[in-house]
């Protein structure tokens, strides 16, 4: 069987027990501060497992793209290493929320593997939870008694809580788990030792392949556990271990999910797969890491430098130096991979098909920015070789890690091949102080939730109404960058919680005559959470919530402005067009989409009058609620990486011009919009460009503040007819007199040089010059030194001085012989000897370098200091 009909027969199998087939939710994840990505398949039905809402249907099954890079579950670093270990993957799951259980989930995953998929039972063992003394844990007997209907019980083995109790995070829904191994060794090894050794001890042919997880506790903060209020059934089966056993192969990379990918790398590269370890392990992590780059990006996540984008750009930039050192390609190679990968998976997952130019376009960007940045790490170590060092210090290791994106094993196999050694330890150190900055920058402390009243919340009413009685659910503290902060959930509420690009709302709730400011509103998966600086004396009484309403209307009118510029841009741009971010908030209006040049002043002036044109017909806003199916076939714009319902709403603005699938609030008439002006317009990333734009009373203070920088700009040039004319004059004429400067400054550095090779000395058989001049800038300084250069016998070493307004400038020559010889090098003795007697820093190449500081009263004692290294 192939992959798609594998996948497929899972899919139909549990369609005929009765299970609603529903899609995979992006691998971005949005609303859910605790996770970047989705690295699981229960993390969309986080909220039904908890009860924070009804499901939608009792049973579920899907193929979910998940994402493993970051975190507890990370297994980066193993990835390509050995043949069943992914960035991204798939995971087949069925669900059941507070339906079936235990019984019916055994004898269905049993019922596919064996009958089904025709799995031979004696290569088959399970394991149950064993129980756990110390969370007064009894082992699952339940299980135990359901699994032995089916299989041997000398196949049934015991599992620890580390094996056998799965747990998602630090906190939330949790339970025992029965999983089911597969022996894909040969019948002779087979015949040499038992399966039910090696279960759970990392051997290559002796796999997890399905995790049935029972979901019955939900992990607290103190780490204590509750009962769910419902018991759930969540399942997990690795779709690319699946193909592998099926297909018979000893590899995951071996099945038809990653040799496509292989054979086209193969052509790319001019190398075979299964020649040498070493090329072997670059094939697989390329074939692994592409589909993770890719589907991330399609799902709406740009490679970055923080965050979830820093994560895309990491794995990004494992794949090109795997490419780079090992299949000795040295230039973009994986944005031709996009469209290899783009075909294999356009029925299940048809989002990269339809983004296919933009994706390729972002990752060519990105493997060309590094393999520039790769170049300039090398040249770093070229530089530490030509220097003499024996050894490469741990804090180096780490720049050319943090910097220039190199893995502490490239640096240690370029390091072997040039005779250097690598501080492992030291580098370890700086990896350790760089977590734990992030770790503050980033850590979210949650206490666990106080419950006041066990009913559904986060009826949001804020559409028609701004102002409302309600009533706190339940409330906890949390701790974000040092600032302690409360979270309450409401049983209704008024407030937008941040989302679709729309900031949350602020307000105020009020309980009897004591006021509460709320500073922010988000959303928690599908919880409304209210941020709060403090509790109120009486917090379990009613109380009032009432929306800053100037600031939600000045935040709607952008939001309406948003979907007229989406249309608009489509219509001048192309339909190519597609919403890459955004932001709405009362102040502005930001719109990242993607295309690929500037946005010519041309573009913006028709765009703009697009828009206003749009206002002044004071068009009406249509928003209804629609079932999604007839919502898109009406022709609603829908956004890649967002999830929705079955039922979304959908905002018209005159339907042959924008229909979207939106969230947010919106004006009633375009009419209110007033004016709507662009504020700028830039490059965010590869193929992705970004306008900012103002509506309203914001519009016409933004005009007026032009005009009056223009009137102001007029009135210094004596106000000429010709604006534009007269600045061009001006740049043209200080252009002249700064060429008439620079030629001043050459005769004179040329004079003083000329007569400075006169004072040097004679220290030790090395002539030394140490003298201060007069230089206006750093720049000056170093045409001084080199006009110098030319002048001096060999070998020589000269210190030339500045004191430029206050501050101290200094360069430093060394003779190449002097380098080889002695050991002396301008880098080092700037940085070692010169930077701490000035207060300043600097840096350079082993025979020419220089540093500024503060000190200008220290130039004698540097030249001193200089001399007596000779």
């Amino acid at each position: 069987m192939t992959a798609a009909e594998i996948r497929q027969q899972f899919l139909d199998f549990f369609a005929s027990k009765g299970h609603q087939i529903v899609p995979s939710a992006p691998i971005v994840v949005k609303n859910d501060p605790t996770l970047l990505f989705t690295n699981a398949g229960m993390n969309q039905f986080k909220d039904l497992f908890l009860g924070n809402k009804p499901a939608p249907y009792k049973r579920a099954a899907d193929t979910q793209k998940c994402l493993r890079v970051s975190g507890k579950h990370n297994d980066l670093e193993e990835v390509g290493i050995d043949t069943y270990h992914h960035t991204m993957f798939e995971m087949l799951g069925n669900w059941s929320f507070g339906d079936y259980f235990k019984p019916e989930a055994i004898a269905w995953s049993w019922e596919l593997l064996t009958e089904v998929y025709k799995l031979p039972k004696d290569r088959l063992y399970v394991t149950v939870f064993e129980g756990d003394t110390a969370e007064k844990l009894p082992a699952d007997s339940e299980a135990i008694a359901e699994w032995k209907k089916h299989i041997a019980e000398d196949r049934i083995l015991m599992g620890n809580k580390k094996d056998n109790f799965w747990e998602m995070g630090d906190t939330g829904p949790c339970g025992p788990c029965t999983e089911i191994h597969v022996d894909c060794r040969t019948d002779a090894e087979r015949a040499l030792q038992p399966g039910h050794e090696l279960v759970n001890n990392d051997h290559p042919q002796v796999i997890e392949i399905w995790n049935n997880v029972f979901m019955q506790f939900n992990r607290l903060k103190d780490k204590s556990l509750e009962p769910l209020p419902a018991r759930h059934v969540d399942t997990g089966m690795g779709f690319e271990r699946l193909v592998r056993v099926l297909q018979g192969k000893q590899s995951n990379y071996d099945t038809d999910v990653f040799m496509p990918i292989i054979h086209a790398t193969e052509k790319l590269c001019g190398k075979q797969y299964g020649q040498t370890e070493k090329t072997d392990i670059a094939f697989r992590v390329i074939a692994d890491h592409i589909r993770a780059i890719c589907f991330t990006i399609a799902d709406g996540q740009l490679p970055a430098n923080n965050g979830a984008g820093y994560v895309i750009r990491r794995i990004l930039r494992r794949a090109v130096r795997y490419a780079f050192s090992f299949l000795e390609v040295k230039k973009p190679l994986l944005h031709d991979l996009v469209p290899v990968l783009a075909a294999q998976f356009s029925k299940v997952f048809p989002e990269l098909q339809q983004q296919e130019d933009f994706v390729k376009k972002v990752v060519f960007e990105e493997e060309n920015s590094f393999l520039r940045t790769l170049d300039s790490g090398l040249g770093r170590l070229d530089n530490i070789t030509a220097s003499g060092a024996k050894n490469i210090e741990g804090a180096v290791a780490f720049e050319l890690y943090d910097t220039y994106g190199f893995p502490l094993d490239l640096t240690m196999l370029i390091a072997s091949e040039k005779g250097l050694t690598v501080d492992e330890a030291g580098f370890e150190t700086e990896m350790k102080k760089q977590k734990d900055r992030s770790r503050a920058a980033t850590e979210l402390d949650m206490g666990d939730w106080t419950v006041l009243m066990d009913q559904p919340s986060g009826i949001f009413a804020g559409y028609t109404e701004l102002e409302m009685p309600a009533k706190v659910l339940k409330y906890r503290k949390i701790k974000a960058k040092g600032k302690e902060q409360y979270q309450l959930v409401l049983d209704k509420t008024p407030f937008y919680a941040e989302s679709g690009g729309q900031v949350g709302d602020t307000g105020t709730l009020t309980f009897g005559t004591e006021k509460i400011p709320v500073t922010d509103t988000k959303k928690e998966n599908d919880l409304i959470v209210h941020f709060v600086d403090k509790l109120p004396a009486a917090i379990d009484g009613g109380l009032i919530a009432s929306v800053n309403a100037p600031k939600r209307q000045d935040t709607a009118s952008h939001h309406t402005a948003t979907h007229l510029l989406h249309a608009a841009l489509r219509q001048v741009l192309g339909t190519h067009v597609a919403q890459k971010g955004s932001l709405v908030n009362a102040d502005y209006l930001r719109f990242d989409f993607s295309h690929f040049a500037k946005v010519t002043d041309e573009e913006l002036a028709q765009i703009e009058a697009i828009v206003n044109e749009k206002i002044r017909k004071n068009i009406p806003v249509v928003i209804r609620e629609l079932p999604r199916e007839e919502a898109l076939k009406l022709g609603a714009m829908a956004l890649f990486g967002e999830k929705y319902g079955e039922t979304v709403r959908v905002v018209t603005i005159d339907p042959a011009y924008s229909i979207e699938l939106c969230g947010g609030t919106h004006v009633g008439s375009t009419g209110e919009l007033g004016l709507f002006k662009f504020t700028a317009e830039s490059a965010v990333a590869a193929g992705v460009r970004r306008v900012e734009a103002v509506t309203g009373a914001k519009a016409e203070a933004f005009v007026t503040d032009q005009l009056q920088q223009f009137k102001s700009a007029k009135g210094l040039l004596k106000n000429p007819k010709e604006l534009a004319k007269a600045i061009d004059q001006l740049i043209s004429d200080k252009a002249s007199l700064e060429k008439q400067l620079a030629a001043l400054e050459l005769k004179q550095v040329q004079q003083q040089a000329a007569s400075l090779p006169q004072q040097a000395e004679t220290v030790n058989g090395v002539h030394f010059l140490g003298a201060i001049v007069e230089a206006g800038n750093a720049d000056m300084l170093k045409q001084f030194a080199m006009a110098v250069k030319d002048q001096l016998a060999t070998p020589y070493l000269a210190v030339l001085c500045a004191n430029v307004g206050g501050k101290a400038q200094v360069t430093v020559l060394v003779d190449e012989q002097l380098v080889k010889d002695k050991g002396l090098n301008a880098q080092k003795i700037i940085k070692e000897q010169v930077a701490p007697l000035i207060k300043g820093g600097g840096g350079g190449q082993p025979v020419l370098a220089s540093a500024g500081g503060q000190d200008a009263g220290q130039l004698e004692q540097v030249i001193a200091k200089v001399k007596a290294l000779l």
